[in-house]
């Protein structure tokens, strides 16, 4: 396959004036592309055009805009095993994962494309009777929109899609290690027909000096940004400059209760996809596993199986079951977490070794974590089930709410508990007996230093709209 490696500005694709950066197959570290870097005026350039497509492109009525992701969608859905390959490839997660991300991400070009025809308005009488208020929905601007590499499709998607929608024009910079999906997106907007300037593609070098500058844009109003709370608290410092709005969809440390009531099965069924969906690697993911004393043995026993069960491979086979992490450097980052914990006093019950042939590291699982520990405060981002004993529901909701993360939370028991207790989580998410929420119709998004905002549903639209009341004289 020939991937695309060169910047999309103003509709064209260009090989950008920095020097080209490796794109790494994490499952065999080969080089399978090397992708455009973006200087500063490359970086404007691509400013100027989202500005200069703007004002029309707001114009364009909301019907074709629709039709235009409509669009997308069919071609992504006609596509969607070369768009998974693309995945795999850069990102190094496994078949059923990529598959699965792709069918999630063209979902939401369906979404908004329905959502692009439904933005809402208000027109009232005021409480005095002297004037009639008319609220309408305009859209925000020009809008900068970064990605992680985890879910290279997903989180372009989720972004682009509800902007166009919107009718807002894009700068879409997807993260170093996985450029090429977001570059295979960008092209099949481009194919569909959105017009030149609506989307541009950069990979700035350096990223955060340069991602500063096209944020100190007057013309760019709008950042949109999924990634590390760390970098997310660099960019609020960025848009403060010039008071640009920003949606954050940054860390998370998600807790998962097992209460004593829980059905094993649904359970360890739950976790499973909660921990092990991309290898770990989700902001999603159930770091810190709390289960209560009577159900301890009980669970580490089956789960210890169920891992035992799983095959880790390259992605490209698709029979392995976990495929590897996006590079070296995080396989290190996961195996010394690892490492720390069992110093710590932690149990390796099973897995912890990694590959030197590729970014691969084993299914794991530790017991006797202590709450607190290094392991439980770090998102981990990698295969590993860490276990968390506790005697007292109150106690596993004071540890669970123990961290400056509020993204997501899952809790497995008896209904009637285990909503009691999805009520008391500090997280704007929580599954009830089950391992994914993730829903394009759904509002994604976290509370205290987990983000800003919402994704998806009804509400992720508005990220990308102002409000402006507009006052009438009423007349009788």
């Amino acid at each position: 396959m020939t991937y695309l490696a060169d910047l999309f500005i103003d509709g064209e694709w260009r090989p950008g004036g920095g020097e080209r950066f490796d794109v790494i197959d994490p499952a065999d570290l080969t080089v399978i592309a090397r992708f455009a870097a973006a200087t500063e005026d490359d970086c404007m350039a691509a400013v100027d055009a989202a500005a200069n497509a703007q004002q029309s492109w707001a114009a364009t009525a909301p019907r074709e805009r629709s039709e235009l992701l409509r669009s997308a969608y069919d071609v992504l859905t006609a596509e969607v095993e070369q768009f998974a390959e693309i995945i795999v490839r850069e990102n190094g997660k496994s078949w059923s994962d990529a598959i699965g991300e792709a069918n999630y991400a063209k979902e939401f070009f369906r979404w908004f494309a329905e959502e692009a025809v439904r933005i809402p308005g208000d027109y009232r009488l005021s409480p005095a009777g002297d004037k009639r208020i008319v609220v309408d929905r305009q859209p925000i601007g020009v809008s900068l929109l970064i990605t992680p590499w985890n879910f290279p499709a997903a989180m372009a998607t989720r972004k682009l899609a509800p902007a166009l929608a919107a009718g807002c024009t894009t700068i879409l910079k997807p993260a170093r290690e996985t450029p090429l999906t977001a570059a295979y997106i960008v092209e099949v907007l481009r194919r569909v027909g959105v017009p030149s300037g609506v989307v541009n593609l950069v990979t700035p070098v350096p990223t955060g000096p340069l991602v500063a500058k096209m944020i100190n844009r007057p013309e760019v109003r709008k950042l949109s940004f999924t990634g590390s709370t760390e970098v997310g608290r660099d960019l609020l410092h960025a848009c403060a400059d010039s008071v640009v709005s920003a949606s954050m969809e940054l860390g998370g440390n998600a807790p998962l209760i097992v209460l004593p009531g829980a059905d094993m099965d649904v359970t360890v069924e739950g976790t499973l996809l909660a921990k092990m969906r991309n290898g770990g690697a989700a902001c999603t993911a159930a770091n810190r596993i709390y289960v209560h004393s009577s159900r301890h043995d009980e669970f580490v026993e089956r789960m210890t199986a169920e891992l035992a069960a799983l095959s880790v491979g390259p992605g490209l086979d698709r029979s392995q079951q976990v495929g590897a992490l996006v590079s070296t450097t995080e396989r290190d980052k996961v195996a010394a977490l690892v490492d720390t914990a069992v110093a710590e006093g932690a149990t390796l019950v099973h897995g912890g070794t990694s590959s030197d042939k590729g970014a691969f590291y084993d299914v794991t699982l530790l017991t006797d974590v202590r709450h607190g520990s290094s392991i439980t405060s770090t998102e981990i981002f990698g295969p590993v089930v860490t276990v968390v004993a506790y005697d007292d529901v109150d106690e596993a909701v004071r540890m669970a709410n123990d961290t400056i993360y509020g993204l997501m939370a899952y809790v497995f028991g008896e209904e009637r508990e285990a909503m009691a207790v999805a009520r008391r989580l500090e997280a704007g998410m929580v599954a009830v007996n089950r391992g994914v929420v993730s829903d394009p119709a759904a509002p994604f998004g976290g509370v205290k230093q987990s983000g800003l905002g919402r994704e998806g549903g009804s509400e992720g639209i508005l990220e990308f709209l102002e409000e402006k009341y507009i006052a009438l004289t009423a007349h009788p």
